[in-house]
């Protein structure tokens, strides 16, 4: 009786051992668990992408234009009182701290205020900066399609009686795009022409 019963707790601690370690060690019995799926990313950033639109001498261009050339764009309106004509300076200065380097940079500047901003007044604004600079404007529906592209923030600001005397709220980055149109790089508002430089040398 006594040997019995012993024979039976023998044969409970072995089923109970074999299903521990099938449940730890299940490759052991040719059961091992699915892999877990394999997530891929591309590792570039949604920014920037094809458009269409006229630069401030009439011409039709695009991204393509540019090919072969880094391209630092900003987004902004010749009306902006402050903050597009500081960025604009801090980008010609940064061109200049680079010197022959600044050849490889296409600085273009795409209009938010397209209704505005035409080519003639492009024309007469991008003259206040470093002479390699590109404006470029379009119809509003261009704007809206490339601004989508680049994740820019844009709306009139609403004010009773303003007529064409009105203000734009935007957001202030400016872009680094490789050779082949891909981004690389933004900076945020408020960096010296100095840390600007330094951040667009890494990549030429």
């Amino acid at each position: 009786m006594r040997s019995s019963l012993l024979i039976t707790l023998c044969v409970v601690a072995g089923l109970f051992a074999g299903g521990a370690l099938f449940f730890l060690f299940p490759q052991s019995f040719g059961l091992a668990p699915a892999p877990a799926p394999q997530i891929k990313t591309s590792g570039k950033a949604l920014i920037g992408g094809p458009f269409s639109l006229v630069d401030q001498n009439g011409k039709r261009v695009s991204e393509k234009t540019y090919a072969g050339k880094f391209m630092l764009v900003y987004f902004g309106y010749t009306f902006c009182p402050d903050v597009c004509p500081t960025e604009l300076q801090v980008m010609s200065t940064a061109l200049d701290l680079l010197g022959s380097q600044a050849k490889r940079i296409q600085p273009i500047f795409i209009t938010i205020d397209p209704a505005r901003d035409t080519a003639a007044v492009l024309a007469d604004y991008m003259s206040n900066f470093h002479d390699s600079f590109i404006g470029l404007t379009g119809t509003p529906q261009e704007i809206r399609a490339v601004t989508k592209k680049y994740r820019v923030y844009y709306a009139k600001v609403k004010e009773k009686g303003s007529g064409e005397d009105y203000l734009m709220d935007h957001s202030s980055i400016i872009y680094l795009m490789n050779e082949r149109g891909e981004f690389v790089k933004h900076f945020s508002f408020g960096i010296s022409p100095s840390d600007l430089a330094a951040g667009i040398r890494k990549f030429l």
